[in-house]
């Protein structure tokens, strides 16, 4: 094997198998996968040697710009420091999930998630930045600024993948009007009656707003080859209802019913890293681990915790008997890159990118111990 680049002694995680052998890269692409020993290049020790992670959904980069009530950071710094977890947690493509549709009592406002935006195409322009990064616009479609706040991002190539969601109290996510108060009144610290007229807004909004603006952003995202995804599917009818409209990706469906019925119809089922982790879903919804021993999962997603994502998919294989750790490490790789039509990436096979993370794992924890982005050491 004559190389650029030979890591050898690793423990080879491909599509359905392990390996014990060495890689070759070159020019940023996989160029040979060989078993057995090798006396060249890195020695990792049986180390894992897996594919890069490829993150769909997180919500992790707002934190970083808007820390406190009321403090804005600078965008660009707070994309630096998002990117550098991100890519420290093995990471090496991230959608970078941005709020579209806002209450006008949010501390958020659709220009502050322009200039998050615009923060990172202009660090991808510059190779500032580790990861691979795109933009997933989350719209909220009961909300009454959605379809304008779309609009200004009618001419960003970096959009890849939409979700419609609608957060409205007594459906979907929120179907427990309890679950929906404990995490809402603390939030907003709202008396009791402030909080009625506060579910009443949001549930008139929805009557009014969403069937509407779901359509006509979904009918957007079509005529652009966007990828679509549908948020917090419930019942068949919910899924019947993503399927005229042409999703791809079912995010966090909240019962069986809607991820089976998800999977029948050829859409990729997402579901969050921290629930596999925490065993079940803070909003009390359908657990992931129980859709992972049913087969109705294909796709994991950070959602709020960067490291959950590595972590996910090391606890997956042994939890689950009829996961294994190659399995498991498709639904953070190949298979959330294949749903966004990222082809070129997500496992490792001969002429792939050579986006790689090699992992040891230490008391059920793995240890991301170097990242490289198209052969390009990044973490």
């Amino acid at each position: 094997m004559s190389a650029e680049t030979i890591f050898s002694n690793a423990r080879i995680v491909l599509a359905d198998e392990i390996v014990h052998g060495a890689v070759a890269i070159r020019d940023g692409k996989i160029a040979d996968i060989q078993p057995g020993g090798a006396a060249v290049g890195e020695d990792f020790g049986d180390d894992y040697l897996i594919p890069g992670l490829v993150e769909l959904h997180t919500d992790h980069l707002e934190g970083h710009y808007a820390p406190r009530p009321k403090v804005r950071w600078n965008p660009l710094a707070a994309v630096l420091a998002h990117d550098a977890q991100v890519a420290t947690s093995g990471i090496t493509t991230v959608f970078d999930a941005l709020r579209i549709g806002l209450d006008e009592d949010s501390d958020i406002v659709a220009k502050d998630m322009r200039k998050l935006a615009d923060a990172i195409e202009d660090g991808v322009r510059g190779d500032r930045l580790r990861a691979d990064h795109f933009i997933h616009l989350r719209c909220e479609v009961s909300s009454d600024d959605c379809v304008d706040s779309f609009g200004l991002y009618d001419d960003d190539e970096r959009v890849r993948l939409v979700s419609l969601m609608d957060h409205a109290p007594g459906q979907r996510q929120f179907v427990d009007l309890e679950t929906y108060a404990s995490y809402y009144k603390r939030k907003l610290n709202l008396t009791d009656e402030a909080f009625r007229e506060f579910c009443e807004k949001r549930m008139e909004q929805s009557r009014r707003n969403s069937r509407r603006q779901r359509e006509a952003i979904a009918a957007a995202c079509r005529a652009r080859g966007i990828v679509l995804a549908s948020h917090d599917d419930a019942t068949d009818v919910h899924v019947g209802e993503a399927i005229e409209q042409g999703i791809r990706v079912a995010e966090f469906p909240t019962t069986m019913t809607a991820a089976a019925a998800s999977k029948k119809a050829g859409m990729g089922v997402l579901m969050g890293a921290p629930n596999v982790v925490r065993g079940g879903s803070h909003s009390g919804n359908v657990s992931a681990r129980e859709l992972a021993e049913n087969d109705c999962l294909d796709i994991l997603s950070s959602d709020y915790i960067p490291f959950s994502l590595i972590q996910s998919a090391f606890f997956l294989g042994e939890v689950v008997d009829a996961i294994s750790l190659p399995r498991a490490v498709a639904m953070v790789s190949k298979n959330p890159a294949d749903a966004t039509g990222l082809t070129d990436r997500g496992e490792i096979a001969v002429g792939k990118r050579a986006d790689l993370v090699r992992v040891r794992v230490d008391e059920h924890i793995p240890v991301v111990r170097s990242v490289w982005r198209e052969g390009r050491r990044v973490a």
